[in-house]
């Protein structure tokens, strides 16, 4: 199972949000390219960038982050906030992004997110379904639907899609344990997806228990941030299951 730590920028620096709210966000003192190299020192594979600016702007905004993240280490980069058109995921990948993960218009325009599965390959795209009490919400968790999660994701599934981020919004930032029965429903409805749970992570108990579970990877963010899951322990698991 792949661990994926979550770096969210906004105005330029780490910052994690409660439950989407962009009011709570907490400010961290460590610099993105910092974070990027150390997570590769430690085993780390892969990350998950969240342009928080850009996902309530609707465009991406922190290109230029990407790119020093990008060219400063070598680890991959999963770029994700904002990226509604053609333009955006041909940016994204320019400057630097190994995948991208799109919600917003993956509910507002299937057929363009399905287009970009078929262009850039399902390697390179997945989809990005966050939901509260079973709903979608998009636009940076601003706006709430009345899409569906398991319809929402049959969609998509039915189409070739191959990776999936789902994070249980009222868990994000909360710290009071993953959505496990939801991401078992996922994983027992659609067991070619690759899933990437999200969203309340404590410590490396609910990783295993995730892996047990049968998740592809575990995002997590605040939990590191605060102090719960450390660089050790990461570098124990990554070199555990290398």
């Amino acid at each position: 199972m792949q661990l994926v730590p979550s770096i969210s920028i906004k105005d330029g620096k780490v910052t994690r949000l409660t439950r989407g709210d962009y009011a709570t966000g907490k400010i961290y003192n460590e610099s993105p390219v910092d974070l990027a190299r150390q997570f590769e020192d430690h085993g780390i594979k892969r990350l998950h960038v969240i342009d928080l600016d850009g996902a309530k702007k609707g465009a991406p905004v922190n290109y230029h982050i990407l790119e020093m993240m990008a060219g400063y280490s070598n680890i991959s980069i999963n770029f994700s906030g904002g990226i509604h058109t053609d333009g955006d995921v041909t940016k994204s990948f320019e400057f630097g992004a190994e995948s991208i993960t799109s919600a917003t218009m993956a509910v507002y325009k299937p057929d363009l997110f399905t287009s970009w599965m078929m262009s850039y390959g399902r390697e390179k795209i997945a989809l990005g379904a966050d939901a509260l009490d079973g709903l979608l919400r998009v636009g940076g968790w601003q706006k709430g639907t009345k899409v569906d999660l398991m319809e929402h994701i049959e969609y998509f599934y039915s189409r070739g899609l191959k990776y999936l981020k789902t994070t249980d919004i009222s868990k994000e930032g909360a710290m009071e344990g993953p959505a496990l029965e939801l991401y078992q429903a996922i994983i027992e409805k659609f067991p070619n997806l690759c899933l990437f749970a999200s969203g309340g992570m404590r410590n490396m108990d609910d990783i295993r228990k995730l892996e047990e579970l049968g998740v592809y990877g575990v995002i997590f963010g605040k939990a590191f941030y605060e102090g719960k899951i450390t660089l050790k322990d990461i570098e124990q698991y990554t070199v555990g299951v290398s």
